[in-house]
């Protein structure tokens, strides 16, 4: 089989081995590819892995080798799955690798505005605890998270993983998604007294709002101004699923009119963010650059499941498929 990775660098930047890979076939691996070079270094693919990389169906069509499609992450949505399946193409991809990384940096960024952790440190390191005529001094409010409530959107692996954790920290958790009735009796429900109640009800009473949803129709610009009008203006928003299940431009607007209290986003609509993204110069917004999957110990796992899934498709009893 001939294996070829189009964007391989995010995934293993140096850190970690290919060798598991590279045993499964006649494998390429270029660090990046834009989208004007793939037809040329997928043109005699049998496999090909991507993480970010667009394939439509056009792209689709100029591949006629092409009989596997590996995603390098759980999200589908750069990948035309219907052209695809048209073709008799598998495509694949890797669930649940990067659950625990994802939720923990949902709590550093929640963190980042309840102890504001960066902005004490740089003052003690400016001399400000120097010259405190106490033995301690803080900036602005502290907020404790027990018996505050935690709103997740969407309660898959990272959701549920999500929720344990605000459970553990005294939160009360309440839960919107379409499929409800499929987890009342997980035991996480069970466990952590997750509520699942309808979305507006969780934007008008969450004290912090975490989104866990995937990038659909139904969810593009899911927090639009109309949610947002709902939530406390002591709210905290968290995005670490897909940019642009937020609009931009109303989160901005309603975190420089104090509507809401702070927002903390792993993920924009355009990545990397063009300069004039309204949420770069937004006021209490903390903005990482899309790293929650990306701990090592993550990514050895996406390695491993990805070379799982070729195994099984080779074996013709294909694992993980998408299309």
């Amino acid at each position: 089989m001939n294996i070829v990775i189009l964007d391989g660098y995010t995934t293993n930047p140096g850190d970690l081995s290919w060798e598991k890979l590279r045993s499964l076939g006649n494998c390429t691996i270029y660090n990046r590819s834009s989208q004007d070079e793939i037809i040329e270094r997928a043109r005699d693919a049998e496999i090909v892995l991507i993480n970010k990389v667009w394939f439509s169906k056009k792209i689709i069509e100029q591949l006629p080798r092409l009989k596997y499609i590996g995603l390098c992450s759980t999200g589908v949505n750069v990948v035309d799955l219907a052209a695809a399946k048209e073709r008799g193409i598998i495509v694949t991809n890797v669930p649940a690798y990067s659950t625990m990384s994802v939720a923990q940096l949902v709590f550093a960024l929640l963190f980042e505005f309840t102890h504001r952790v960066r902005l004490h440190a740089d003052l003690v390191q400016y001399g400000a605890w120097s010259y405190s005529p106490d033995f301690c001094f803080w900036h602005g409010e502290l907020i404790e998270l027990a018996g505050k409530t935690m709103g997740i959107v969407g309660f898959g692996a990272i959701g549920q993983a999500v929720a344990k954790i605000a459970s553990a920290l005294g939160m009360n958790v309440i839960v919107s998604t379409r499929s409800s009735e499929k987890y009342k009796t997980s035991q996480v429900v069970k466990t952590c007294e997750v509520s699942f109640i309808d979305i507006e009800t969780l934007f008008k009473t969450s004290d912090v709002i975490s989104l866990h949803c995937a990038l659909t129709e139904e969810t593009k610009h899911l927090v639009n101004p109309q949610k947002l009008s709902l939530m406390k203006p002591t709210a905290i928003l968290i995005n670490t699923s897909r940019g642009s299940v937020v609009d931009e431009q109303a989160l901005a607007d309603a975190l420089n009119s104090n509507q809401i209290a702070g927002a903390g986003l792993d993920v924009l609509s355009v990545e990397p963010p063009p300069k004039n993204n309204p949420l770069l110069s937004a006021k209490n917004c903390v903005i990482t650059p899309h790293y929650a999957w990306a701990s090592q110990a993550a990514r050895s796992r996406l390695i491993d499941t990805l070379c799982n899934n070729i195994q099984a498709f080779i074996k013709g009893k294909p694992i993980n498929v998408v299309s």
